[in-house]
């Protein structure tokens, strides 16, 4: 296949490249500075700036781009760009696609499971309503943005979880442990939905060639909770797990994204994924944590 990413550089773009390449793919990446390679297209996605031509010389699209949620704090100034980044990427790949002549067969578009909020108590599938809160507003518009090409490629829209990987959510986890410093968060009964790095770019690459549309939920199989995933970094890298982080210190010190993103409970399934035959290389976390802190 032929396959355009753009976020290529990310965290998980970079491992799907890699995974794309081993089977023997094309891969084309789009950048926002001035070409360094071959394989790089400059586009202009605030300007709603992107090659036609490119568009139609792939045979699928796989949308990374958005500002980091992990970037603290949410000022009003930031949580604009968090949303405007998204929506700017994601519209002007989907407008594109529209008009292209020869559309590519798949536009696979980054989600999250902000999506579904805080849902203490229930198991969320992919039929699972919205939730409140920002980043469901965000995720909300985000996916819309994606399903204007709906009716000239198969959308996905897929919803990720926390990436166990060396980067992203698990560099400030990872340090403090390594420093002797993890801790319980919150009650750490919340269920942190999780992924390994590998089974999330593997899922992707699943879902280029699968008739799955819609959205999809990445996550691991097997839920785990906040206090689960701790302690196993902890015991991986054979450091104590001694302390707590009460909630209302979380909420102090974080506000609104530590309670989105550390205190809420979010025990995301699958479903479609396995259903569809996707088997995980990690199917608990304590295996994708230990894979990668030995």
């Amino acid at each position: 296949m032929r396959v355009l990413i753009s976020g290529a550089g990310g965290l998980i773009g970079s491992e799907l490249v890699s995974q794309l390449e081993a089977d023997g793919h094309d891969v084309l990446k789009l950048v926002r500075r001035e070409r360094q390679a071959s394989d790089e297209y400059r586009w202009y996605p605030t300007a709603g700036v992107v090659d036609p031509g490119l568009i139609a010389s792939v045979d699928a699209v796989v949308n990374f781009s958005g500002a980091s949620i992990g970037r603290l704090p949410w000022t009003p100034g930031y949580k604009r760009e968090i949303l405007r980044s998204r929506i700017d990427a994601t519209r002007t790949l989907a407008d594109a696609i529209v008009s292209s002549e020869d559309p590519p067969a798949a536009f696979l578009n980054a989600s999250a499971v902000g999506y579904y909020g805080d849902r203490p108590g229930e198991t969320l599938t992919e039929q699972s309503s919205r939730g409140s809160g920002f980043l469901a507003d965000v995720t909300d518009a985000w996916e819309q943005a994606a399903n204007l090409a709906v009716h000239s490629s198969r959308v996905v829209t897929f919803r990720t979880g926390v990436v166990v990987g060396q980067g992203g959510a698990f560099t400030p986890l990872g340090l403090l442990t390594k420093l002797g410093l993890g801790a319980t968060i919150g009650a750490g009964s919340q269920f942190w939905p999780w992924i390994s790095l590998y089974d999330e770019a593997a899922a992707v690459r699943h879902l280029l060639t699968s008739t799955l549309s819609g959205p999809v939920n990445l996550a691991g199989p097997t839920p785990a909770s906040a206090e689960t995933v701790t302690t196993s970094l902890a015991d991986a890298m054979h450091r104590w797990h001694p302390w707590a982080i009460p909630e209302p210190i979380v909420q102090l010190a974080m506000r609104e994204p530590g309670r989105e993103l550390l205190l809420a409970s979010q025990k995301m399934v699958p479903e479609k994924l396995v259903a569809d035959g996707f088997e995980f290389r990690y199917p608990t976390v304590e295996a994708a944590i230990g894979a990668i802190w030995r």
